[in-house]
């Protein structure tokens, strides 16, 4: 059977490297993230991901960022169970099915319609699973997510494709909408964009990136209903240790050196 046909450019293509590390680290046999959904999607789409020179330090790192951001929702949802969860830029990624939410939960996945419309042909739907077809910058999406529910909001490899200036207009218009809740995101310095533009894979799919974070409690000036909580730290020393000797090298130094570790790191934020 033919595989499903994908035509993505810049950073909507970029997509298909994360989903596709996701799914090399899920062949391992001691897997973290074990996302067999993503795995399966590899094998369902007709591309050449070769191209995008992912290889198993990436997939390693991928799933250890993944695994983390999942943590965090499952506990907020133990603390909130009748919550809202929104996925920003949720790409291919298949966390509503890693986390598997209670019942009591409603979801809601949202990026472009061209990247839902293939979410809908590789994925199961599911009951209390919504997805919303636009780019999350758009003002008119947020009408169909109710306001006065808990909420924790997600967006894993979003920020830094997101122009400079509508990043904080989002996080405005989000933490305006909802009542309260938790805002979780991966976050790069300036020169951290710079090497951004280095990599192998959004240099082959003409990516650009735009928004940096020096300071996380910049976000706290601009958008002032949130409160910084943590830089929560990722990479710990047994999931680093299945990574070749380059990457745990700069896993160690990253842990040590302060100015490593403001290139590229998760922030976690209430409202």
């Amino acid at each position: 059977m033919a595989g499903e046909k994908v035509h993505l450019t810049g950073e909507k293509e970029t997509l298909l490297m994360t989903l596709y590390g996701k799914a090399l680290e899920s062949r391992l046999p001691n897997s973290l993230l074990g996302d067999h959904f993503a795995d399966q999607a590899v094998r369902k789409i007709d591309y050449d991901f070769s191209r995008l020179k992912v290889d198993a330090n990436l997939g390693v790192g991928l799933a250890i960022r993944a695994k983390t951001l999942d943590v965090r929702v499952e506990d907020f949802l133990a603390r909130n169970p009748d919550a809202i969860v929104l996925h920003l830029g949720c790409g291919l990624d298949t966390r509503i099915f890693r986390v598997d939410p209670p019942e009591g939960v409603e979801w809601f996945d949202v990026d472009y319609p061209e990247v839902i419309d293939l979410r809908r042909k590789l994925y199961p739907s599911r009951d209390h699973y919504q997805l919303v077809a636009s780019s999350v910058t758009a003002p008119d999406w947020l009408a169909e997510v109710p306001r006065s529910r808990p909420a924790v909001v997600v967006a894993e490899g979003l920020t830094p494709y997101l122009p400079a200036d509508e990043g904080p207009r989002l996080l405005a218009r989000l933490v305006s909408h909802l009542a309260s809740g938790e805002l979780m995101f991966d976050a790069y310095s300036h020169f951290g964009l710079k090497l951004l533009r280095l990599n192998p894979t959004i240099k082959v799919t003409g990516a650009e990136v735009h928004w940096a974070i020096d300071d996380p409690h910049e976000l706290e000036r601009a958008v002032p209903k949130l409160r910084f909580v943590e830089d929560i730290s990722a990479y710990k020393p047994e999931h680093a240790a299945r990574m070749g000797w380059s990457a745990k090298l700069f896993v160690r130094l990253w842990k040590h050196i302060p100015a490593l570790r403001k290139i590229g790191r998760l922030l976690r934020y209430r409202f």
